[in-house]
């Protein structure tokens, strides 16, 4: 976004308070964050950024039915 524009839009939306809060947070991010090139982390914080665990996944019942599924093109071959 160029800084010289002026913000004069709205936009409205019904969102939680949670929502808000990171819309806002990405928002601040990608005003300040477009001119660090690199970023520095102590020995102690980069090994906590590794060891935090990634969220778990959620059960994707479809996507294992559609696996066991044969597919449109090995249902063709019988």
């Amino acid at each position: 976004m160029p800084r010289n524009e002026t913000r004069n839009e709205k936009l409205k939306l019904r969102v939680t308070p949670s929502t808000r809060r990171k819309s806002q947070t990405a928002a601040r991010a990608a005003e300040t964050l477009p001119d660090r090139r690199r970023f520095e982390l102590s020995a102690e914080r980069w090994a906590a950024f590794q060891s935090a665990p990634d969220p778990p996944s959620r059960p994707a019942p479809r996507m294992a039915r559609l696996l066991r599924e044969p597919s449109v093109f090995e249902r063709g071959r019988k």
